[in-house]
């Protein structure tokens, strides 16, 4: 894209004048004990976090509410990629993103479909709570590289969070274990991993993208199926509108319920919510759906 060239161009241009003038950028950065990290949407920033604690200043490219997948970068936002020690993403999921890094940040940054490669292009891999253990403990060893005094704590840290992630995995199969049905219909395929490592099916009513517009014959198609097999809910996400979800819980008799993908927090979020307690929000909602004792 020209405008992000552009920005990029002006970015490079203002650092240039900056070094001329005697400034110098030293990782980490001067006048600050923190190693300097940017994630690509909000599931890689919780991990960053978790996994550098106090060392660590994160910027989340993706602010509350907004769409990871339609980001557009501003200057500011090209900025700290460049000033970054360590930039988080997975490539293919944010375009304008891809294209900043592979300007200006490719030698720093760590790409998650490298840790974790992605299944049939579905890049939701954060909703398969042991991939993003692999995810944490490859930070880890990034961010150990980029401060190295550090290594251990970041080990210890990637090692609490995997504990963590590693209790969660076992609710979600604890909870899902016996249950009267196993199908969840979404808004879109969002939820394979998340699906595949519980045991369930999932049946979308669009594909990747959560803006395509399903055709009349896959709707029709998804409301025989809810009716044959008994479905209750119809989950739609956070951030794309309900109104396809709401009127085919409408046709089938079932209601249409809220299914996070955590591709990003809401704005207003209660204090103290985080991957963590959005994915036991959606265990518990799953639990309902599917009528498991």
């Amino acid at each position: 894209m020209r405008s992000i060239a552009l920005a990029l161009g002006l970015v490079v241009a203002a650092g240039a004048a900056l070094t001329a003038a005697g400034c110098s950028d030293p990782s980490p950065a001067a006048g600050s004990s923190d190693v300097a990290v940017v994630a690509a949407f909000y599931p890689l920033q919780f991990v960053a976090e978790r996994v550098g604690g106090d060392r660590v200043a994160v910027t989340n490219l993706a602010k509350p509410g907004v769409e990871p997948h339609d980001l557009e970068l501003q200057p500011k936002q090209l900025a700290s990629l460049v000033d970054a020690d360590l930039v988080v993403h997975l490539a293919g999921f944010q375009p304008a993103v891809d294209e900043a890094i592979e300007a200006e940040a490719k030698k720093k940054a760590l790409d998650v479909a490298t840790v974790q490669p992605l299944v049939d292009n579905d890049p939701h891999v954060w909703l398969d709570p042991t991939r993003l253990a692999s995810i944490g403990d490859r930070v880890a060893e990034r961010l150990g590289a980029v401060d190295k005094k550090n290594a251990d704590a970041y080990r210890d840290r990637a090692a609490n969070l995997r504990a963590d992630l590693t209790a969660l995995d076992a609710e979600f199969s604890d909870g899902l274990k016996t249950c009267a049905r196993h199908d969840i219909v979404t808004s879109h395929a969002a939820f394979g991993y998340l699906a595949a490592r519980y045991g369930l099916t999932q049946v979308p009513i669009s594909g990747l993208s959560p803006d395509a517009e399903p055709t009349p014959q896959r709707v029709a198609e998804i409301a025989a199926l809810a009716r044959s097999r008994n479905v209750t809910t119809i989950f739609f996400e956070t951030l794309v509108s309900p109104k396809i979800a709401e009127t085919l819980a409408t046709e089938v008799g079932a209601r249409a319920e809220v299914l996070d993908p955590i591709e990003g927090l809401e704005p207003g979020a209660a204090p103290g919510t985080d991957y963590l307690s959005v994915m036991r929000q959606n265990l518990a909602k799953l639990r309902a759906a599917l009528g498991c004792s």
